[in-house]
């Protein structure tokens, strides 16, 4: 039998009217969630995960505040962290999902992004109100919303004169300046990678760590259980998978372990994730099942039977609710550029519903971090695909459909746990719901503006342009036209269907004969940028076999390797070298020469690649269902693997999330865990609420927000293609120009030691809150 809810009484009472929904809140809420929404886009297109910004924002909100002269009441905060909290949740919605459009060949519009994030949002928004009184106030003492129970603690804090927000700053400012001389100076690798062969017993291994701000501070953050589980997935795949299919199949002997994870390893991580995904929502049936039941009982909740409604009961009215729901029907069935008809448009509020309530209740077991949201994405899709073959609607005109339904979903379910989190911190505090769900909505109108523009950014910056030859293929070109590398304007053409060539984006002739592609930025076959170079290779320079590869040799020394033949931009054939040592004044790096050795590219690493897991993911199911080819035997290895692990009691979802990632990303986050491990070893009998506002918390939130803007200048600096003008590695001595792996660790070990320093030192005395706990 179930204990039943505890009394509850607000920091400030119903009856006590202070400011609350006023202009300085909303809009110091709104520009703080357009940072953590930028800095979220990041993140979930390179890693697939995103972590809550509410306590973050609520620190930043109090101390702003004081810093401007400006009296904020603790209701005010709440109403900026209310606010600001949009911004993460949608960013996570809208990276997993819409990127997948790019790997299945479509366009991605800025109108198509401002809808999915705002008709999402909005979605997520108006199913959470008639939810929040049976979740929030009947639950109370069951539900303990973790995140939102500490946001609470940190607003009373604040109230009584505490914060810790230089800790928050001390790691914007780290992560941002890192990261700046990192990535845009580039004075320093963002990877440090080290290979070996085992004496030649074991070929292809490979282990790397990715020295980024935003890798150490989520790793911090989800710990060192699942950091220490994501790792292993990344060593399976490279110490494990690729050494092993080096070994037993002849055409990958003379590819590099990029190449194999990218032909057979990608598809064995993106069963297994698929697979992890599903087995999580399956294990929260029965909770599901629940919160369902519990969501449709509490509809009937007369909250109007008293004389008088309370002000921390206020909500905005099941009117506005029933009428927001249909109007938001009408224009998902009216939006052109989201192709949706009226009963797939029925299906995304229904669906909505359905995950909202969902996302809310587990939000309130488990917390946000936990919260399955890929896993109710994959069965949006699965029901969505599954209906469009039951229908006769399969083939690549149905594939942008079936995404936007689930990007819409997974945007509403996303949200949806965010909003209960801060309804259940408001109901702490004494808010008026309806404010906040007020708040929230404007939050969610100011993030999606945001984030449209971000990820166009993101992606934009990251796209790379391949000379191609496809003999007798004939594209139909669409009216947009752009200039090629060699100058020369040409049509776009977009290629869906599976076959000869690969889908996306080409650049055409008046023929439609293809000319380039454009690769987008969340794929990585071709990481290359050609520039005109001048040049010669030494005399006498000759090629030799050794082991798997075709070496270049100078006067009885290896100085590079050749690649194989590849086409310039004037789309003439060429060989491609990879230089090891300086020779002829030549650089280290990628060339392309003619016959006679002389250089006329050099082939530019691009390092703006992003791996958008979710989004690999997404398009992979949605391939698989409604028309595409697919290596079928790969995909049932990764979910054989994923149900073993669960056999043995192991996380499938970390785990595959790791053998997906490329495993410098996995080394980086394991790092954070680690230290994370260390600290709590340290700082032992700490409770959950005190861990969660801990300074080792916060300067990792700073970390992945500081490193995230300045990835995002990072590529507002390409885009605008004046990226040459902060390179600064010139200035460096030649031989730390060669990417010595030991170079990038000794800068990633001093931000180590920093986070774990901060971490560990003894916190300031600070008020006590005084928020009631859930049983």
């Amino acid at each position: 039998m179930s204990e039943p809810a505890t009394e509850h009484k607000p920091f400030v009472p119903a009856d006590q009217t202070i400011p609350e929904l006023t202009v300085q809140a909303v809009v110091m809420g709104a520009v703080l969630g357009i940072i953590f929404a930028m800095s979220s886009t990041y993140v979930g297109l390179k890693m697939g995960l995103t972590v809550s910004a509410s306590i973050p924002v609520a620190v930043l909100s109090i101390t702003l505040f004081r810093w401007l002269k400006l009296r904020g009441t603790i209701l005010e905060n709440n109403i900026a962290q209310t606010t600001g909290s949009a911004g993460e949740s949608l960013a996570a919605g809208v990276a997993f999902t819409l990127p997948s459009m790019l790997i299945m060949g479509f366009d991605i519009e800025l109108t198509r992004i401002l809808l999915v994030a705002l008709l999402g949002g909005l979605i997520g928004v108006l199913m959470m109100i008639p939810l929040r009184h049976g979740l929030i106030v009947q639950e109370h003492g069951k539900l303990a919303y973790p995140e939102g129970t500490a946001c609470a603690d940190v607003l009373i804090v604040g109230e009584k004169g505490g914060t810790e927000a230089k800790t928050v700053f001390t790691g914007f400012f780290v992560g941002f300046g890192y990261n700046f001389l990192n990535l845009i100076s580039k004075l320093w690798a963002d990877a440090a990678t080290f290979t070996t062969n085992f004496h030649g017993h074991l070929k292809k291994v490979m282990v790397a760590i990715e020295v980024s701000p935003p890798m150490l501070g989520v790793g911090y953050i989800i710990g060192p259980r699942v950091a220490a589980t994501m790792l292993a997935g990344g060593l399976l795949a490279f110490v494990v998978l690729i050494p092993l299919i080096a070994m037993f199949h002849p055409g990958a002997a003379t590819m590099s372990p990029g190449q194999i994870r990218g032909e057979y390893v990608l598809y064995i991580g993106a069963g297994a994730v698929a697979a992890g995904g599903f087995i999580s929502l399956a294990r929260s049936i029965p909770t599901i099942i629940s919160a369902f039941s519990r969501g449709l009982s509490n509809l009937g909740v007369d909250k109007t039977a008293t004389a008088r409604v309370l002000r921390t009961e206020e909500d905005l009215s099941m009117k506005l609710v029933l009428a927001g729901a249909a109007m938001l029907a009408i224009a998902i069935f009216l939006a052109p550029v989201l192709d949706i008809d009226f009963l797939t448009a029925l299906l995304v509020v229904v669906f909505g519903f359905f995950f909202v309530t969902v996302s809310s209740r587990i939000t309130g077991e488990i917390g946000s971090s936990s919260n399955p949201i890929s896993g109710m994405t994959i069965a949006t899709l699965l029901l969505t695909c599954g209906l469009f073959v039951l229908l006769g609607r399969t083939g690549v005109g149905y594939k942008a459909m079936a995404l936007s339904t689930a990007a819409l979903v997974c945007v509403a379910a996303s949200n949806g746990g965010t909003i209960s989190q801060d309804l259940k911190t408001g109901y702490l505090v004494g808010a008026t719901p309806r404010l906040q769900q007020i708040a929230i909505a404007v939050g969610v109108v100011t993030s999606a503006i945001a984030i449209g523009f971000t990820l166009l950014l993101i992606l934009g910056s990251g796209e790379t342009i391949q000379p191609v030859k496809h003999d007798g293929v004939k594209l139909t070109p669409t009216s947009e036209t752009a200039k090629g590398p060699d100058g020369q304007t040409y049509k776009v053409a977009f290629h869906q269907e599976t076959g000869s060539i690969k889908r996306g984006k080409y650049l055409v002739d008046d023929g439609g004969a293809p000319m380039f592609f454009i690769e987008s930025a969340v794929e990585a076959n071709y990481p290359y940028v050609l520039e005109k170079a001048q040049g010669k290779l030494p005399e006498g320079v000759v090629t030799a076999t050794e082991g798997d590869a075709t070496v270049l040799k100078h006067n009885g020394a290896v100085i590079g390797k050749v690649t194989g033949d590849e086409l310039g931009i004037d789309r003439q054939s060429y060989r491609g070298v990879e230089l090891t040592s300086e020779v002829n004044g030549l650089r280290l790096g990628h060339y392309l020469v003619d016959q006679q050795g002389q250089v006329v590219y050099f082939a530019r690493k691009f390092t703006s690649k992003l791996d958008a897991p979710k989004a690999q993911l997404f398009a992979l199911i949605i391939d698989g269902t409604l028309g595409g080819d697919l290596p079928w035997g790969l995909v049932l290895i990764g979910v054989f693997i994923a149900i073993i692990l669960e056999l043995v009691g192991v996380s499938a979802l970390p785990f595959a999330v790791g053998l997906y990632l490329n495993i410098s990303i996995s080394g980086g986050v394991f790092i954070g865990g680690a230290i994370r491990w260390l600290v709590d070893r340290k700082r032992k009998g700490e409770s959950a609420t005190d861990a969660e506002f801990s300074p080792g918390m916060l300067m990792a939130s700073g970390l992945i927000a500081g490193g995230s803007i300045a990835g995002v200048l990072q590529s507002a600096i390409v885009a605008g293609e004046v990226d040459k003008s902060f390179d600064w590695s010139g200035f460096l001595p030649t031989s730390l120009q060669t990417n010595h792996d030991w170079w990038p660790m000794m800068f990633f070990t001093a931000m180590v030691a920093a986070l774990y320093w901060v971490a560990v030192k003894p916190k300031a005395a600070l008020p006590t809150a005084t928020v009631e706990k859930s049983k």
